[in-house]
């Protein structure tokens, strides 16, 4: 529940506490919020069973953590055992390779060209080659009528 908090950051709640209700007060207010929490817990605990027990005995191995999609998908991937394929797909699909090619295109830099697809008609322009750039910059036609 509180995994991400920090000793600096427990110390702190501490003392915040401690200035707040005074020290008399706080063993009193550290029991009401235990029991607040631990009702809570209750609760939440009976809710989930009478889930269960209103779903029937089809779902008595449902757990709610299950609901949550990264734990669906890695639950329905572990017992997969066609998982040689994706891992062959993913290997063949190198997404930076492909990146940095394009990043070369654009800048104008040489790179080993991969397999560079066939013209339809023989003659297609080289994309790695720098353009050349027009002598001087053409404005388009003002259309007062259109503004």
């Amino acid at each position: 529940m509180f995994s991400d908090i920090g000793a600096l950051e427990l110390v702190t709640l501490v003392v915040l506490a401690v200035l707040v209700f005074g020290p008399d007060k706080l063993p009193k207010v550290v029991q009401d919020v235990s029991r607040f929490i631990r009702k809570i817990r209750e609760f939440s605990d009976s809710a989930k069973e009478d889930i269960r027990s209103e779903l029937g005995p089809d779902f008595k191995d449902f757990e709610f953590e299950d609901l949550n999609p990264k734990t669906f998908i890695r639950k329905q991937l572990d017992g997969n055992e066609d998982l040689s394929e994706l891992k062959e797909l993913r290997s063949t699909f190198d997404l930076r390779k492909e990146m940095n090619e394009v990043a070369d295109a654009v800048n104008g830099r040489e790179s080993a060209p991969a397999a560079a697809p066939a013209a339809v008609n023989g003659s297609a322009p080289d994309l790695l080659k720098k353009q050349d750039k027009p002598a001087a910059p053409e404005h388009p036609p003002y259309d007062s009528d259109a503004t």
